[in-house]
C-alpha cells in the first residue's frame, strides 16, 4: 500500500512539475510578445520619419487674418492721353476676405545629432487670400453707355485691392505670428511622439 501511495505521489510530482513548465512557456511567450509589440509601437527615431509626419500637420500651422475691405474703382476713357468727357464709369465695393498665411512643412529639414533634434523651417508664406462668398456688395455704379461697367472691371479692381490688403497684413505682423505659431505647433507635435523623451527639440525659421 506504501508503495502505491509513493508512486502516486511521485506521478503527482511530475504532472505538476509538468503543468508548471508549460505555464512557465506561456507565461514567457507573453512577456516576449509584449517587448516585440512595444518595439513596434515606438519606431526609430529618423529625420525622414520626422519629415513625414510633419507633412500630415501642415494644415495646424496656419493662421488666419479676416478683414473687411471698402474701396472705389473710377475709371475715364482716355484719348491720347486726354480725358474724354462723360465717359467717367465708378463703383464702390465692399467685402468681407480671409488671408491664410502658413509654413510649407513638406520642404522642413530636420537633422539629428545625438540627443539634439533640429528642425529648420521655410518662411511663412501668404498661401490664400479669398473674399467670403456672398459679402460682396457694391454701392453707387454709374451707368455709363460710353463707358459701362464690366465683369473684368470688378476682377481687376478687387486683384488690386487684395494686393494691398496682403501688404498691410503682413505690416501687422500676419507673417511673423505665422512663424511663431509654426514653431511652436511643430515643437509640440514632435514631443508627443513616442520616444522623444530622450531628445532636445530645436525648431527654427531659415533666414532670408
Amino acid at each position: 500500500m506504501a508503495a502505491k501511495e509513493r508512486k502516486f505521489q511521485l506521478r503527482l510530482k511530475q504532472r505538476l512539475i509538468a503543468v508548471g513548465v508549460i505555464l512557465l512557456a506561456v507565461v514567457l511567450a507573453f512577456f516576449l510578445g509584449t517587448l516585440r509589440g512595444g518595439s513596434q509601437s515606438a519606431p526609430k527615431i529618423t529625420s525622414d520619419l520626422l519629415g513625414q509626419q510633419l507633412r500630415e500637420v501642415s494644415d495646424l500651422v496656419s493662421v488666419e487674418y479676416h478683414y473687411t475691405n471698402m474701396g472705389k474703382f473710377e475709371n475715364t476713357l482716355d484719348f491720347y492721353g486726354w480725358e474724354v468727357p462723360f465717359t467717367t464709369k465708378s463703383f464702390i465695393v465692399s467685402y468681407d476676405g480671409v488671408i491664410r498665411a502658413g509654413v510649407d512643412l513638406s520642404q522642413a529639414r530636420v537633422e539629428i545629432s545625438g540627443s539634439t533634434i533640429t528642425v529648420t523651417l521655410p518662411e511663412t508664406e501668404i498661401l490664400s487670400n479669398e473674399v467670403e462668398e456672398g459679402s460682396l456688395e457694391v454701392y453707387d455704379e454709374t451707368h455709363n453707355i460710353f463707358n459701362p461697367i464690366s465683369i473684368e472691371d470688378y476682377a481687376g479692381f478687387t486683384a488690386d485691392q487684395k494686393q494691398s490688403i496682403e501688404q498691410k497684413a503682413v505690416e501687422n505682423g500676419l507673417l511673423t505670428a505665422g512663424q511663431e505659431r509654426a514653431e511652436s505647433t511643430v515643437r509640440e507635435f514632435l514631443s508627443l511622439m513616442p520616444g522623444m523623451e530622450a531628445y532636445t527639440i530645436e525648431v527654427k525659421t531659415e533666414a532670408a
